[in-house]
């Protein structure tokens, strides 16, 4: 399974992990701040997501994205790095925290979004199967139709939507992607908010206000940054844009964040 992966720049690591149904662009945004700052950026598209190969076993679960993590590491002789995650992305990380700590130098957790115990919710379940049924059905556009956006405020749906629309338009394989959105949030990437308090690492947590992104919620957010050990919590002034939306200002989050490793100084 080829995994595509791109890398840029000098200095400390940094790994950049995207969201269920985004790619490598839609972590920082295409921003370039890091790499021009001194920073090895290293960013890839999981399994069944972008550029990359559907997964050969059709498993797509946190055990699985992990492993790819571990791999893509090895491949490209990274030792320890800060690993950079949103929402998806940010639950891959933590669990390679939990499961491989020497890797690990530090953890930028975006807008993350698991809560124990719901990969067996109902409701949520069905959503999500509601979405792969339209990506499968209609492509990026079968997706948009299958979304529920009323419970975003009328000032923010247009930009949702056409977000959505883009980051699903960028991928190879919608069908398996489909998989993987059915996959995906079926799976736990760790037991309990318990086993964050194991993550011996700085971390930074950012979070958005509800208004914006519901499907993040900031109660969430603050539940994962009381639970790790040595965390802080970001989140953008009440009305503005989220942090997550904004690639230059969370460049700047996760810089600021490397300073606090061991990887510096």
């Amino acid at each position: 399974m080829r995994l595509h992966v791109e890398v840029a720049g000098d200095g400390p690591p940094v790994v950049l992990l995207h969201g269920l149904t985004a790619s490598h662009r839609y972590v920082v945004m295409g921003s370039r701040r890091l790499e021009r700052s001194g920073h090895r950026v290293l960013t890839y598209d999981a399994r069944a997501h972008g550029a990359s190969d559907p997964a050969d076993d059709d498993v797509y679960d946190y055990a699985a994205l992990a492993d790819d993590l571990v791999r893509v590491l090895g491949e490209h002789e990274v030792h320890r790095a800060v690993l950079v995650g949103a929402s998806m992305g940010a639950h891959t990380a933590i669990r390679v925290a939990l499961e491989h700590p020497a890797l690990v130098a530090g953890l930028v957790v975006v807008t993350p979004a698991h809560e124990p115990g719901r990969e067996t919710d109902p409701a949520s379940l069905e959503r999500w199967d509601r979405l792969a049924a339209g990506l499968e059905r209609g492509g990026a556009d079968g997706f948009v139709e299958a979304f529920d956006f009323s419970g975003i405020p009328e000032g923010w749906r247009d930009t949702v939507r056409k977000i959505t629309h883009q980051r699903l338009s960028v991928h190879e394989h919608p069908r398996a992607l489909a998989q993987a959105v059915r996959g995906v949030p079926r799976s736990a990437p760790f037991g309990g908010y318990d086993d964050l308090a194991r993550v011996d690492v700085p971390v930074t947590v950012v979070g958005d206000h509800d208004d914006a992104d519901p499907g993040h919620p900031l109660a969430v957010a603050r539940a994962y940054a009381e639970a790790f050990p040595d965390a802080r919590l970001v989140v953008e002034d009440e009305g503005k844009s989220p942090i997550a939306w904004q690639g230059g200002q969370l460049s700047g989050v996760i810089a600021e964040h490397v300073e606090r490793t061991d990887l510096v100084g």
